[in-house]
């Protein structure tokens, strides 16, 4: 895809607005926290970060079966340093295109999506739930992707795609620069050979999926990655729920390294109270192992604001680190 191409995937929905006014909805959600490193074997670790993040999100139906999508973020696009109090934020497209309805069960999307690959970083309670799983999450990727339920609660995700490298992958405001192919990394190859393909069913407690994916060597990488995923959630009662997901992958990254991530998650819900911990691990052939366990708390108002409070301890190859934060978390719009 060039640069002009996925231009016009940014413009379609002003250019169809016209016809369909009546079809656009919108939500989005702010969320403010402090993370601190609290203790940490490592000099110079223990930072205090006062965050914010914006996350804003759309679609426009046009046709009958037709609608163009964007996802804006607004973050802090550069890791802390020092303590730091609201600062590095840049605002970026995380998805934008356009997709089309095929029938009643079956989807296609075109342009810069977050490909189907792993439910931690969204099933997972807990302000650190994702501790370890975010190094595999694929996201910010261009290309061509659909989605067809095929059985009662069973749906197949499948995507080909390449690493964002377009004008959209800088940010306004702080600029986290633009990728580039040169930059090397699986996945960022400039071409359409990179797949996912996940299976994802419910059932009357819960949901499991099971995915695969092939990431291409990229520039002065070692070889292709290759990776597998499954995970369960299931519902023990109304209140009390568990998750688990592993993963493996060869070639973790392009690189000499096989990787193996492992995450078990709970959660209990009281009135208003949701109290969840989590225990993950992540296993490089070459760089060790890393264990995390966290414990988290959080508190639903009325209005739908969530408090949450979260504790984690990390140990990195017997490098410990203890990390605290709290947020608030604001949905609007709809």
């Amino acid at each position: 895809m060039t640069d002009k191409f996925v231009l016009a995937l940014v413009l379609s929905g002003v250019a169809t607005h016209a016809a369909a006014q009546d079809g656009f909805e919108w939500e989005g959600e702010l969320e403010l926290g402090v993370e601190a490193v609290v203790s940490s074997d490592t000099e110079g670790n223990e930072i205090t970060d006062a965050y914010g993040v914006l996350e804003l999100g759309g679609s426009l139906s046009f046709g009958t079966n037709g609608s163009a999508f964007f996802t804006i973020l607004g973050e802090s696009v550069e890791d802390p340093t020092d303590d730091r109090l609201l600062e590095d934020i840049g605002f970026y497209f995380e998805e934008i295109g356009v997709a089309f309805d095929i029938g009643t069960s079956t989807s296609i999307s075109l342009g810069k999506v977050n490909p189907s690959f792993g439910r931690t970083f969204d099933d997972a309670a807990g302000m650190y739930g994702d501790i370890v799983a975010g190094d595999y999450e694929l996201t910010e990727q261009i290309g061509v992707f659909a989605e067809s339920e095929l059985t009662p609660g069973g749906t197949l995700s499948f995507g080909v795609f390449y690493a964002d490298d377009t004008f959209l992958s800088r940010s306004i405001g702080t600029d986290r620069g633009r990728n580039t192919v040169d930059a090397g990394g699986a996945g960022n190859t400039g071409r359409l050979d990179n797949l996912a393909v996940t299976w994802t069913q419910d059932y009357k407690s819960g949901a499991f999926q099971v995915g695969a994916r092939h990431l291409s060597a990229g520039m002065g990488d070692v070889s292709d990655e290759t990776g597998v995923i499954a995970s369960v959630t299931h519902n023990l009662s109304e209140q009390f729920f568990v998750f688990a997901e592993a993963a493996h992958f060869s070639n973790f990254g392009g690189g000499a390294d096989d990787a193996t991530y492992v995450t078990l998650n709970a959660g209990y819900t009281i009135d208003n109270w949701s109290l969840s911990g989590t225990v993950g691990r992540r296993d490089l052939d070459g760089g060790g192992v890393t264990d995390a366990v966290s414990v988290s708390a959080e508190y639903a108002f009325k209005n739908g604001n969530v408090l949450g409070t979260g504790l984690a301890f990390i140990d990195d190859g017997g490098s410990k680190e203890t990390l605290f934060g709290v947020n608030l978390i604001v949905p609007f719009g709809g």
